[in-house]
């Protein structure tokens, strides 16, 4: 550590006075020596256990190993719990508390003797909420994730977390499968601990931190249970304190760069459409530039090479044995910027330079891609003029270019009351449309775009249906999907204003969603909406619906984006 710049955690354990022998006595009840104050960084590990997160559950085994090479590299590890935002249990939406989890990690690390941050990430909200909050702080941090389960086992048959968990039961709903049989499956689809093992939302977030260079090579796809995840943890438990005497903090290498290589990385492997909210978000906290546009631009000319769920057929186990992103990223090197720096202190380019494919059908070739135009597809036109967004390499090719007749459903409620009625007007050329599901109508927008189709549809075979909402959807689902359409429904967005029996025209090549209305009638229209009822009156979700931006922006909420620095300038007693 040089001895010309003085640690932060200094302020709170340096010197003779009494607030330093405050601080210090406390933590010695712990049983630290007295050397452990002596001037070595302190390294806070930041940590998403929680048994309601079944994705972090095994967190408390993890961070072991992380304190491990801490105290390697002699630093001083100490843990704390920040808000844990579990996909799979927390209701009404997991996205809803994104935000408030990054004011906890936010106003944690900050307020607290802290020199550098290992933030422990793994299911789909807790890696962007643990960045958002570490990057208004802008001390030196790194992720390490918890990785994905194991492959699911049935019948002889792979299963995907969440992807097959939509293709089953629509086969139930269309009566070419048992109940029976989709109950069957459930205990061989979640076989070890790990997040989703799909390039679902969590597997993209642990690529695309990789991608950005704030985590270690190799982070995205050891299998949680892979001796090497621990390994990795260790190492990373090492770098971050060569990370601090190095004052390689955030804003260093999550530049407009690290974002382009992102994005451009996302549509390689098919990631999912909340990667776009997320790192919109994260944009927003270390003051980077970021747009919908530049989503489009830097990904529209992107080949799909990952042959992955949802997108195609092996999963995450898969990947690992393939090379993981290392040997994906050198494929395709020359669409990334090299010279981005990483937490490892060196380049993109030099972390990559040695990897290789060892399988051609996970990683395909560059003449053999699973789509040649990858990407996220970010739509315009008066039903979108802040944008919406569609992932191509999930939707059925013939239905990219679609016009067809509205099926409105003007809340979630109404969906499931009125989808499976034999008497709905709806025939396989419709366009379901559902409102008043985006940030702040349901509130907290929730993964609900994925609509399922109409029984009767599904029994006569149809398997796809052109979807709009200002909803998201599971970054495991597929389907001909329009998400994050913007301004939403519950704030007077055009969506608000579709009736059932309206054209909808959607061309995702010539990037346009086009309502078929004219300017007058929605006029009209306009001047009889009346603005819905929140779900919920006071507490966080008020706090929220107020300050929630749209999706164009990330959906963060406004007065929490922008770098806040690590500077305290009270001190407790």
């Amino acid at each position: 550590m040089s001895e010309k710049r003085r640690l932060r955690s200094q302020a709170w354990f340096g010197g003779q006075d009494k607030d330093a022998f405050i601080h210090r006595s406390w933590m010695k009840n712990s049983g630290h020596p007295d050397d452990a104050f002596d001037g070595r960084p302190v390294i806070g590990i930041c940590n998403t256990y929680s048994e309601l997160t079944p994705c972090n559950a095994h967190f408390r085994e993890l961070v072991e190993h992380v304190k491990r090479g801490v105290y390697e590299a002699g630093g001083l590890p100490l843990e704390f719990p920040v808000f844990s935002c579990g996909e799979s249990n927390l209701r009404p939406t997991a996205m809803l508390f994104r935000n408030l989890a990054s004011m906890d990690v936010e106003e944690s690390i900050r307020g607290n003797p802290i020199d550098g941050v290992v933030l422990m990430a793994g299911c789909d909200k807790t890696t962007p909420s643990l960045l958002m909050g570490a990057a208004s702080c802008d001390l030196p941090s790194i992720v390490v994730s918890g990785g994905p389960m194991l492959n699911g086992r049935y019948r002889g048959r792979t299963l995907g977390s969440g992807t097959d968990v939509w293709r089953l039961s629509e086969d139930v709903r269309a009566g070419v499968s048992s109940q029976k049989d989709f109950l069957e499956a459930e205990s061989g689809m979640s076989r070890s601990a790990g997040h989703c093992m799909t390039m679902g939302t969590a597997s993209t977030m642990a690529s695309l931190v990789e991608a950005m260079g704030v985590a270690l090579p190799e982070n995205a796809a050891y299998p949680a249970v892979d001796a090497r995840r621990k390994r990795l943890a260790q190492l990373t438990g090492r770098r971050i304190v060569d990370m601090v005497a190095e004052d390689l903090t955030l804003s260093k290498i999550l530049t407009r760069d690290a974002f382009e290589n992102a994005i451009r990385i996302n549509g390689v492997i098919g990631g999912s459409t909340n990667a776009v909210l997320h790192l919109l978000a994260i944009a927003g906290r270390v003051g980077v530039d970021l747009s919908l546009d530049d989503w489009d631009r830097w990904g529209r000319d992107v080949p799909t090479l990952l042959d992955l769920m949802p997108s195609g057929r092996f999963l995450m186990e898969d990947f690992c044995y393939a090379g993981g992103l290392p040997a994906l990223m050198k494929r395709v090197e020359d669409l990334l910027k090299l010279d981005a720096l990483t937490v490892t202190g060196r380049t993109i380019g030099e972390n990559i330079a040695q990897a290789e494919v060892y399988d051609n059908e996970v990683i395909r070739t560059r003449d053999n891609p699973l789509m040649d135009q990858g990407g996220i597809a970010v739509l315009r036109g008066n039903l979108a003029p802040l944008g919406a967004v569609i992932k191509p390499s999930a939707a059925s090719p013939q239905l990219l270019r679609h016009e067809g007749r509205a099926v409105v459903f003007e809340t979630i409620e109404d969906y499931h009351a009125r989808i499976d009625d034999p008497d709905l007007d709806v025939d396989e050329t419709c366009v379901l449309v559902l409102k008043n599901c985006g940030p702040r109508g349901y509130p907290g927008m929730a993964e609900v775009g994925n609509m399922a189709l109409p029984k009767k549809l599904l029994a006569q075979g149809v398997r796809d249906m052109v979807r709009i909402s200002d909803a998201r959807m599971s970054g495991t689902a597929f389907g001909t999907v329009v998400l994050h359409v913007a301004p939403e429904a519950a704030v007077g967005g055009p969506l608000a204003l579709v009736r059932d029996g309206d054209i909808i025209k959607l061309d995702a090549h010539e990037r346009t969603l086009h309502l078929d209305v004219d300017d007058a009638e929605l006029a009209r229209r306009k001047a009889d909406w009346r603005m819905p009822e929140p779900a919920m009156k006071g507490g966080y979700q008020s706090l929220y619906v107020e300050r929630v931006l749209q999706a164009d922006q990330g959906a963060d909420l406004d007065f929490l984006v922008g770098c806040r620095g690590s500077t305290v300038l009270r001190e407790s007693h």
